[in-house]
């Protein structure tokens, strides 16, 4: 369940899938998701989500709408009984959909008919999961360009890379990698990401620890830290509990208690 917190707890309350696009679709989107629950008789559950740099296109009755990068802490209040359809796009992904940088929609909820149009909502969300699936496949691909732009392919291949290697803590080893300036490097996240380079690195990081410590039975703070680009254990100990509403020993403990 990938950015999906106390995953243990979650696997208990809803039913988390996600089929893959089209393969033309590849260069585009990451994979749709589908959750479902039915807490009926239940009280309400809520699921805190550690957000990756993409832009999610999210389906529910009364609420269908273009995500565009969450930058703080996200959650999600999940009652009675539902789905939520979605897609992942990669990063730097939605650019060819949207008629404007991806930077205008960071952190910002935008109806899925002011992007698509007033038809596709109520197409997804009378269609079953299968059906959902190939309404997607055929509505994006007809909007696909059928190559990305090398802005595209060099954008995606540098938050690959932040997220790949865990020795990359500053912008500065992305544009000697790629060789590219830093600038440039800022003019392109804007434009097909949504975010800075510099919070990329730092979000990656980020999942890199909750990753660790999720699995992990006893984990060095300090030198986990230091691995990761924080000034010191402190700082890393802030971060993770801003986003993840736990300090990292707490959320370890609550890994043990699911």
């Amino acid at each position: 369940m990938p950015a999906i917190l106390n995953p243990g707890r979650g696997r208990r309350k809803f039913d988390f899938r996600a089929p893959a696009a089209a393969p033309g679709l590849s260069p585009y989107v990451e994979h749709y998701w589908i959750v479902s629950w039915d807490l009926r008789g239940q009280e309400p559950y809520e699921q805190r989500v550690l957000p990756y740099p993409a832009v999610n296109v999210t389906f529910k009755p009364g609420r269908c709408r273009v995500a565009g990068v969450i930058t703080g802490p996200f959650h999600e209040v999940l009652e009675g009984a539902g789905r939520v359809f979605g897609v992942r796009f990669r990063p730097g992904g939605f650019r060819p959909f949207l008629s404007a940088p991806v930077a205008t929609i960071t952190g910002r909820y935008v109806p899925v008919a002011t992007v698509f149009g007033d038809d596709l909502a109520a197409r997804i969300l009378g269609a079953d999961d299968r059906d959902a699936v190939r309404e997607m496949d055929a509505f994006l691909s007809a909007r696909a360009p059928g190559q990305p732009s090398p802005a595209a392919e060099l954008t995606a291949a540098v938050v690959a890379r932040a997220a790949e290697d865990t020795g990359i803590t500053r912008v500065d080893d992305l544009a000697r990698e790629f060789a590219v300036s830093v600038r440039h490097l800022q003019r392109l996240f804007a434009e097909y990401v949504g975010v800075s380079p510099k919070w990329v690195i730092r979000r990656a990081r980020l999942h890199e620890a909750s990753d660790r410590i999720q699995a992990g039975t006893s984990v060095d703070l300090g030198a986990l830290a230091a691995e990761l680009g924080y000034s010191d254990q402190a700082h890393l100990t802030r971060d993770f509990t801003s986003m993840v509403g736990l300090p990292p020993a707490s959320y370890r403990k609550a890994q043990d208690q699911n």
